[in-house]
């Protein structure tokens, strides 16, 4: 299993803006930059964010983003299956009725059941970790000094 990085890096553009104050937004631009991803890959990214209801496009010359919903609301697994979209892990391709050479009508995988338990579980933790305790985790101890530099990067950054 490999999850593409841009399923990472938009977690953490999600999180950056949820630091943001009321009423502010940051510009793509911006937050590709902070996370160093191309401006125009990371476009396509806020594109599918936008279009699964979890963050919204402000337009014009102080436009940029901000969250849809509270960051209480949006889990991990809602950025995933933002950018990944939403499809099974495993995909059995009969190599076990070939073996057995079982009837095509009967198709039968002893590794499926494992797969779908596997990925119930990781969806399940994905569910279970929203946005908001990501961020609260920002707060930790190890990650204050970088924590306050990044809210200063940020309003410095905003648009109101």
């Amino acid at each position: 299993m490999h999850m593409k990085t841009g399923v990472e890096q938009s977690v953490y553009a999600t999180v950056l803006l949820h630091l943001l104050p009321d009423r502010a937004v940051l510009p793509g631009e911006a937050i590709s930059r902070q996370l160093g991803v191309s401006p125009t890959y990371f476009q396509k990214l806020l594109r599918k964010l936008v279009n699964a209801g979890v963050i919204v496009s402000v337009p014009g010359v102080k436009g940029g983003f901000k969250l849809k919903k509270k960051a209480e609301e949006i889990t991990v697994y809602d950025i995933y299956t933002a950018i990944e979209g939403v499809r099974s892990l495993y995909e059995p391709n009969g190599v076990f009725g070939d073996m057995l050479e079982l009837d095509e009508d009967a198709p039968c995988c002893i590794v499926e059941d494992l797969m779908k338990q596997a990925e119930e579980a990781w969806i399940g933790i994905m569910q279970q970790e929203t946005i908001a305790s990501l961020a609260e985790k920002l707060e930790e101890q190890r990650f204050q000094p970088h924590t306050a530099n990044l809210k200063d990067w940020i309003n410095e950054q905003i648009t109101n």
